[in-house]
């Protein structure tokens, strides 16, 4: 279980991942000795997932964000690598979920513009044995992306 402490010191590093151990220390009143070896077993627990650079996505000319539906064939194939892996190894796509309803994969992806995203349909996505049909959402403006969730009053099972 997760106690108070280290709650603390999750919700310090989601504001700021790369903040000096010792102001987090200070900020939880504890030794930085201990906050570090807090940190380290949370990390080991798989509570903390990793550390992520967010880059700004228009500075690298990424600034088409469409959400795709894809609907597959829903056979599977072992000759074959699965949908979802495939998907997920383009570099383009940010997110691959797979979705209850009418479509059976949801993907989120980046592109510069919608003639690379076109291109993407065309050449690479709608290529890939077993998927049926896209519907694709382009996105007109964002108030609101993060990877991010409340955990306030959460404490997970060990």
């Amino acid at each position: 279980m997760i106690d108070e402490i280290s709650l603390n010191i999750l919700n310090i590093l989601l504001e700021k991942a790369r903040i000096p151990n010792v102001e987090v220390a200070r900020q939880v009143g504890m030794a930085p000795s201990a906050v570090l070896e807090r940190i380290r077993k949370l990390e080991k627990q798989g509570i903390i997932d990793g550390y992520e650079v967010r880059l700004n996505p228009e500075r690298f000319n990424r600034r088409l964000i469409a959400f795709i539906f894809i609907k597959t064939d829903g056979h599977p194939h072992p000759e074959r690598t699965p949908i979802p892996d495939t998907l997920a190894a383009m570099p383009e796509v940010q997110e691959v979920h797979e979705v209850a309803g009418e479509d059976c994969l949801l993907l989120k992806l980046r592109a510069a513009d919608h003639q690379e995203l076109g291109a993407l349909l065309r050449e690479r996505i709608r290529s890939i044995p077993g998927i049926l049909s896209t519907r694709t959402l382009t996105v007109l403006s964002t108030h609101k992306e993060t990877a991010r969730f409340p955990i306030s009053g959460i404490l997970p099972d060990e």
